[in-house]
């Protein structure tokens, strides 16, 4: 069977170059930035929509969904360096429709002291109703997302990072107040004769709290809800839009090896009033397992020289 490569990402975070001087030595999360990182991961991400209309009785609600959502792959992380491969087989269930759907998804996060800053990006072609009736392939609308989130962070002792990433982990348990500043760019082209593309913009403020029970030296749950409010921009016409935000992971950790599995959700609804409304989620589940080793003296080597000759 033909696997589809989806992406090929390389990039260089600059994580390492906003660290915090004192993860090292805050007895509440230790730091593996220090270790090279190698994990392998399964994927159910997408940027699904929901058309819903009052304007009809009974309600309407008809969900827009991409055919490729599932993936696998391998991630590869050493300080400022994270490589990642994936790939969208088609045995996978959540992956639908003919070998023209695509689905392209980057995710990062920079970190300053106690500001996160995240990036989003995410292009997706080939989409398929679904409803109560109808169940049918849209194979030439494209979606097109870009934006992501500011954040600050309130508690020195809660690690955000334990949440997102496996750099980090959390020893003791804590939790944070954490406000919320997001924004999205959305092109919805639907590429039949008798539509034109949308551009819609969302701005959104939502306090969040977020918090890390540790069970155990190597087990934790990890948890955090967000609620806010902004404004949808649709081509011009402005509406309220509602923000509802879940993030749980569930993680075991030793300094060698970890295994987690998350879930995150990210929706916005607009105001009921609108009609018909576009209601956006981008909703992603992750299974992971790594392990972490030393890195060889001679990467560790060249690494340095060069750090040194960037002055990072």
């Amino acid at each position: 069977m033909c696997l589809k490569l989806i992406y090929i990402a390389f990039f260089t975070s600059i994580l390492g170059c906003f660290a915090q001087n004192d993860t090292l030595q805050n007895r509440y999360f230790k730091s593996y930035n220090d270790k090279i990182t190698a994990s392998i991961y399964y994927l159910d991400t997408s940027n699904s929509f929901q058309i819903a209309s009052d304007g009809q009785n009974p309600k309407t609600f008809v969900n827009l969904i991409p055919n490729r959502r599932e993936q696998i792959g391998f991630n590869l992380n050493y300080k400022i360096i994270d490589v990642t491969l994936g790939f969208a087989p088609k045995f996978l269930g959540g992956n639908k429709g003919d070998s023209n759907s695509k689905h392209f998804n980057f995710n990062t996060r920079f970190y300053y002291k106690k500001w996160m800053q995240s990036f989003t990006f995410i292009n997706q072609k080939g989409f398929y109703v679904s409803d109560d009736i109808i169940n049918a392939q849209l194979p030439r609308m494209r979606t097109t997302k870009i934006g992501g989130s500011t954040a600050y962070v309130f508690n020195d002792k809660f690690s955000f990072k334990t949440l997102v990433s496996q750099n980090e982990w959390q020893t003791k348990s804590s939790g944070s107040f954490i406000p919320t500043f997001s924004f999205y760019y959305t092109n919805i082209d639907l590429n039949t004769p008798d539509s034109s593309p949308a551009d819609i913009y969302v701005f959104t403020i939502a306090p969040s709290y977020f918090y890390n029970f540790v069970i155990s030296d190597r087990v934790l749950i990890g948890a955090g809800i967000a609620l806010g409010a902004g404004i949808n921009d649709v081509d011009g016409d402005t509406s309220a839009l509602y923000q509802a935000d879940l993030n749980f992971k569930i993680a075991y950790n030793n300094d060698r090896f970890f295994a987690f599995a998350s879930l995150n959700s990210v929706s916005f609804a607009q105001d009921d009033k609108v009609d018909p409304r576009l209601n956006d989620n981008i909703g992603t589940l992750k299974i992971s397992v790594g392990y972490r080793f030393d890195p060889p003296k001679k990467v560790k080597e060249v690494y340095d020289k060069v750090n040194e000759k960037i002055g990072l």
